[in-house]
């Protein structure tokens, strides 16, 4: 996944929208929606994964606090889960905001073209 968004954010640096076609704009806008939701779907889901394994490892040092010694063990096993976790959600999440931002210039280059054929006559 780190790959994909990664490729996809650079092909959006890549895209000028003002370089776009008419066409070639209304179609990229449309394949950058569907990316936006299945990146949006993907957050979710490790949104909830890490928060679920943040939850345990604070459940478990509740536990290892109260003096079950061997609950340090499971608490070091889910915060070496956990810090992936959280890199990988932060990706995500710094990702899809990118994405926003991309996808509102896009929307601003199509409503700029639509002023400009309006003030023509078109």
């Amino acid at each position: 996944m780190k790959k994909r968004i990664l490729a996809y954010l650079k092909y959006l640096n890549e895209t000028s929208p003002e370089s776009l076609s008419q066409g070639d704009l209304e179609a990229f806008r449309r394949d950058m929606l569907i990316q936006i939701e299945y990146f949006q779907h993907e957050r979710l889901i490790h949104l909830i994964v890490t928060i679920t394994f943040a939850l345990a490892t604070f459940i478990v040092l509740g536990i290892a606090v109260s003096g079950v010694t061997q609950a340090y063990i499971l608490m070091v096993l889910l915060v070496v889960l956990l810090a992936p976790y959280i890199k990988h959600y932060y990706l995500l999440e710094n990702g899809v905001q990118k994405m926003y931002v991309y996808y509102d210039a896009l929307v601003a280059e199509e409503n700029r073209r639509r002023h400009e054929a309006e003030g023509r006559g078109e």
